[in-house]
């Protein structure tokens, strides 16, 4: 166990330390430059249309940013753009990108908004919206608490893991994230957010400290703080003034997912066979586990109804209220 170019002992030492198969986390900083630069251009395709950067005609966006219509036509991830929607046919005249009116008065079709060239006379199918949403944010406020997560959380993670099983964990986390949100959130508001992915990096942490509960310093103090902080970033969601953009169903699927594919990826230390018979059979179940759930909720996405499938997981992503008809709705407030 003490042979070879990396002893059992030094490995055990250098977990202590929190030093990783590299040095610096150059996926995430080349993740946070280029979210920064899309987050720029969202500012300035929103200035174009309603004269200033920040949307506070018809309605104020909390986040301090764009409109919901910017976003839209930018990528977050909207299945009207993304397929047919029961209750919104593609006549749906929704609030154009310049309009400051409540209630609009300058009316485009979903098509219009969409972007991206149209549907091309068919039917809507932008899938790449499960993509593009996690380069997107909703505003100052969003962009802000993500990118310190992300250099701080994510970063450790990279240097831990290396880039090649971050960059798989990363957008796997922010795509099923995306997925599932699709399923099971109001078919009418936009999503988007890296929060998906960087709950992946989160759960990665979670196998981290349960693989090496003994080499952790005080492990039952980290598990009460790291439940304490995951608690609080979900809870985040279900804040009012962030559910229209950024959803909870985003969060938990990034979470599952960052699980599944962590324990794949994530370099354990097994000081014994048994600890690492163990870890196999995690991984062996983790791998077809990620890859069903995968398969299972695009095809459920691309139903009709994806909500027949389960109906109580729209309130992952809804609190009832009377304005969205107790989760029974589309969500939407800017269409006509």
């Amino acid at each position: 166990m003490n042979t070879g170019k990396y002893p059992m002992d030094q490995r055990i030492e250098d977990k202590k330390r929190g030093i990783g198969r590299q040095k610096y986390p150059v996926i995430v900083w080349a993740l946070t430059i280029i979210m920064i630069g899309v987050f720029i251009n969202e500012l300035v395709v929103n200035s174009r249309a309603q004269g200033t950067p920040v949307s506070f005609k018809p309605v104020v966006n909390p986040m301090l940013g764009p409109s919901e219509s910017a976003l839209i036509n930018l990528g977050a991830r909207f299945p009207p753009c993304m397929k047919v929607v029961q209750g919104l046919p593609l006549t749906t005249q929704m609030a154009c990108l310049n309009d400051t009116a409540n209630p609009p008065d300058r009316l485009c079709s979903i098509e219009d908004v969409c972007g991206f060239g149209g549907f091309h006379g068919g039917e809507p199918n932008q899938w790449f919206r499960f993509i593009t949403a996690v380069f997107l944010h909703a505003g100052f406020i969003h962009i802000i608490l993500n990118m310190l997560a992300q250099l701080t959380i994510s970063a450790q993670i990279e240097r831990e893991m290396g880039s090649a099983g971050f960059f798989i964990t990363y957008f796997a986390a922010g795509i099923f994230g995306n997925v599932l949100g699709g399923n099971f959130s109001l078919v009418g508001a936009p999503s988007l957010g890296a929060s998906g992915a960087i709950f992946g990096t989160v759960a990665v942490t979670w196998v981290d400290l349960f693989a090496h509960w003994q080499y952790q310093y005080r492990p039952g103090r980290k598990l009460a703080i790291m439940t304490v902080e995951l608690l609080f970033g979900i809870a985040l969601g279900y804040i009012p003034c962030t559910c229209i953009l950024i959803y909870i169903s985003a969060h938990l699927g990034g979470l599952c997912m960052g699980l599944l594919v962590g324990t794949t990826l994530y370099p354990v230390i097994s000081p014994t066979k048994r600890h690492k018979l163990i870890m196999w059979a995690f991984r062996l179940a983790a791998i077809p586990l990620a890859i069903v759930l995968f398969v299972v909720l695009i095809r459920n996405f691309y139903t009709s109804d994806p909500y027949a499938a389960c109906s109580g997981c729209r309130y992952l992503s809804c609190i009832p209220t009377a304005s969205n008809n107790h989760c029974q709705g589309t969500g939407v407030y800017f269409l006509l």
